[in-house]
């Protein structure tokens, strides 16, 4: 690949996927990729920090998640972090157009400081015919996930008193919300990323984490992470508001106005009374809102990363991802660090780690509290018990599995997953999780945020099954997915004869697979001018249609031509498992020839593809 660099300045992102540091500075690269298309290569080296983190398929899950478009090294064995010397996340290293290592930045800020040199590269080795502009192969790049209902959720959020179920769809770039038994009612948000106040149908986020419901149940708070702030949806008017952030990474944050101060990376939100509690990955702190004066202030936490205890002002956090509240505690967790901490709400304000040792001190360990070990847990929930105590559900992210921990007799055990990536209903550690981030409970169930699996899963707390909640009312949740392909299907030219015509669709799913009756099926045709006209309906609907479908239209001439042109939006799924459902855009060009010894009507075919054969498709575009 050497050859291809050559008359490239060459940018090597040494990174590591649950770095929030490595994060912050992906849109600086792309920015940087977009303003020098010719001359810059963006490269990111995958340099793990946790063994979860080494794995290849671990690195494309992760590269697709937070939406990187170039490519990607994975250095498992260490050897081209050791060749450049590096020691911290993320660290760039930039080569000149002729190959030369100009040095390593390390932090964030990247644009700020590579842009000057990069311009001044630019022109001068430009000018010199030394810039090659042959953009690399294809092959290169990372392809886009599957189109599937779900992308990457990252949080959900149980109502059980309005039976609602909110979930944050953070690869699509919204929030559904459902009942608790998976119907679909509504979506929040265009799935479109980008940063747009308004109504439901126009409103836009980035990759949106936690949420708080308001007590009354009218107001939905989210924290919209890759945008770097707090949102709030009015269920009733159906309106999206920006409530606190600027758009811009915070780099030290300042107690102030909350539209007017910048935070980084609000990763999950919790509610009690007016008080918001945020957790402030970027910044490695916790912070508070009050919903009555829109004053955003410090909660806990320095700045500096860290797993220091004490007075909350004093601790040092280590990306907090995710909340959860009881009896005055607030619990959370601290990915980076592996851990779980506390932290009174009373006056003393004292912060303590229940489950957690160190920045690199990791593993997959039960037992008492003392004992226990995580590896980047991301997930909380907390079920109160009796006499002030009671249990946290923890989603060990990188072990794949949920763990429960009991505050009473300060012991940890295994609830579900079988420490391995995978997905598998069942009990105990013969259940399968992917990546879980997100937890919320109602009475005897707690929902999962299955994240790589893009699945909502429920945990029977009762008899500790673990199932997959089946979507329904699919076509409320249809999204353009950028870099998707859709079936454009361009068939040959067909004869057809004068008057009665008929429209056959004959749409094929792939062996194994059947039409989803969750989703709604549509079909719809027309023709430019009027030589081929519908005679009754154009449009077809139905939940699990059965092929193929007829409809009829009628010729006007007697010769000519004429085009035929045909969208269907199909759903469909394994008939093993119809909680996995694809949803495909196919489109019909059908030239058509009026001939009096033509046939009778125009047929419409088309093979649908399975999903390893779509995701086959997807990587070599």
């Amino acid at each position: 690949m050497s050859g291809d660099l050559r008359g490239k300045i060459v940018l090597l992102d040494f990174w590591t996927q649950g770095c929030i540091n490595c994060i912050h500075i992906i849109p600086d690269l792309h920015r940087l990729e977009q303003e020098y298309p010719d001359e810059v290569v963006v490269i990111a080296v995958h340099w793990a920090k946790f063994p979860s983190e080494r794995e290849s398929e671990a690195v494309r899950e992760a590269s697709i998640r937070y939406g990187r478009q170039h490519p990607i090294v994975n250095d498992d064995q260490e050897l081209l972090s050791r060749a450049y010397g590096i020691n911290a996340w993320p660290t760039v290293v930039a080569i000149d157009p002729l190959g030369r290592v100009l040095g390593p930045i390390a932090g964030e800020g990247v644009y700020e400081r590579l842009a000057p040199a990069i311009g001044v590269m630019a022109d001068e080795y430009g000018h010199n015919g030394l810039i090659d502009p042959t953009p690399l192969g294809e092959l290169l790049e990372i392809e886009p996930a599957l189109p599937t209902v779900l992308s990457f959720p990252g949080k959900v959020l149980a109502d059980e008193a309005g039976d609602r179920l909110f979930i944050a769809d953070t690869g699509r770039h919204r929030v559904l919300v459902a009942t608790l038994e998976g119907e679909l009612v509504d979506v929040i948000g265009t799935g479109a990323e980008g940063w747009t106040d308004g109504g439901f149908a126009e409103a836009s986020f980035r990759r949106p984490q936690g949420m708080a419901l308001a007590r009354d149940g009218n107001t939905l708070y989210i924290a919209d992470r890759e945008n770097h702030l707090i949102r709030a949806a009015d269920l009733r008017a159906r309106e999206v508001t920006t409530i606190a952030g600027t758009g811009e990474p915070v780099t030290v944050f300042h107690r102030g106005p909350a539209a007017q101060t910048a935070i980084a990376s609000p990763w999950d939100l919790h509610l009690e009374g007016e008080v918001l509690y945020i957790a402030g990955a970027g910044r490695h702190q916790l912070w508070l809102m009050n919903t009555e004066s829109g004053v955003l202030d410090f909660f806990a936490g320095t700045g500096a990363e860290g797993l220091d205890d004490g007075h909350r002002l004093d601790a040092t956090l280590s990306q907090p991802s995710g909340l959860a509240a009881g009896y005055g505690v607030l619990y959370f967790t601290d990915p980076e660090a592996s851990a779980v901490r506390q932290v009174s709400l009373g006056l003393d304000g004292r912060l303590d780690t229940l489950v957690g040792k160190h920045l690199f001190v990791w593993g997959d360990e039960v037992g008492s509290f003392d004992d226990t070990l995580l590896q980047h847990a991301v997930g909380i929930e907390f079920v109160p018990g009796s006499q002030g105590t009671g249990l946290l559900y923890v989603a060990d992210t990188y072990n794949h599995r949920i763990k429960v921990l009991d505050l009473d007799t300060k012991t940890s055990s295994v609830l579900v997953g079988g420490g391995t990536p995978g997905l598998q209903d069942g009990f105990g550690t013969d259940a399968l999780l992917a990546e879980p981030s997100g937890l919320s409970a109602t009475t005897g169930t707690l929902y999962v945020a299955d994240t790589n699996n893009h699945r909502i899963r429920t945990l029977d707390l009762a008899t500790g099954e673990l199932t997959t909640l089946a979507l329904s009312n699919l076509e409320i949740a249809t999204v353009t997915m950028a870099g998707v392909i859709d079936d454009n299907v361009v068939l040959l030219p067909q004869r057809v004869a004068p008057g009665s015509v008929e429209i056959v669709l004959d749409l094929k799913v792939p062996e194994g697979y059947k039409f989803n009756t969750d989703g709604l099926f549509e079909f719809e045709w027309s023709a430019e001018g009027d030589l081929l006209s519908p005679r009754d309906a154009a449009r077809y609907e139905a939940r699990g249609p059965e092929m193929p479908v007829r409809l009829t239209g009628t010729v006007g001439a007697d010769s000519g031509t004429a085009v035929l042109t045909a969208t269907a939006v199909v759903f469909y799924c394994p008939a093993v498992d119809e909680t996995f459902c694809l949803i495909r855009d196919v489109n019909f060009i059908a030239p058509i020839e009026i001939d009096p010894a033509g046939g009778s009507s125009i047929r419409l075919t088309h093979q649908l593809l399975a999903a390893e054969e779509l995701e086959q498709r997807l990587g070599t575009g």
